[in-house]
């Protein structure tokens, strides 16, 4: 099974415009997701739509194709990215831009949920703890996701 990691990246982000060329120590946040991204994929790809980022991922390496401005969602800035780059993929792994600590394990734990061939569509989530805030649970910032006892 082939497997395309798509890292969409926008610079005008209503709550924190420019975010993914945001320095954290030496490199760049999309630096920084790209590297956790690519070799865990076939193929790992930032979608965005904006010259900026695209020059600075060009600049550290990576691979990256330009989509639409007009998009809803990075789900669309993914499907575009795919379109655009021919398919011959079975997956495609949509990483969030603003990610930079993901780790490879939550990558990989995500492409083995497709060793079932009755899977359409995986998602990492995590539990709500104890100590976890009320402000937490009702943030609408924080996607929110309930399981039943086949997750």
């Amino acid at each position: 099974m082939k497997f395309l990691g798509v890292i969409p990246a926008r610079f005008a982000s209503t709550r924190f415009p420019g975010k993914p060329l945001v320095k954290i120590g030496n490199k760049t946040m999309i630096e920084r997701v790209y590297e956790q991204v690519n070799g865990v994929v076939d193929k790992a790809v930032v979608a965005t739509d904006d010259t900026r980022i695209f020059d600075a991922v060009k600049a550290f390496g990576g691979e990256v194709v330009m989509t639409s401005e007009h998009h809803k969602s990075g789900t669309d800035r993914c499907f575009e990215a795919f379109t655009n780059l021919g398919g011959g993929y079975d997956v495609v792994v949509n990483i969030q831009g603003d990610e930079p600590f993901i780790k490879p394990e939550q990558i990989e734990l995500v492409k083995s949920c497709f060793d079932s061939r009755d899977t359409q569509l995986a998602t990492l989530v995590k539990a709500f703890k104890e100590t976890d805030s009320f402000e937490d649970l009702f943030n609408p910032n924080s996607p929110k996701v309930v399981l039943n006892h086949n997750s």
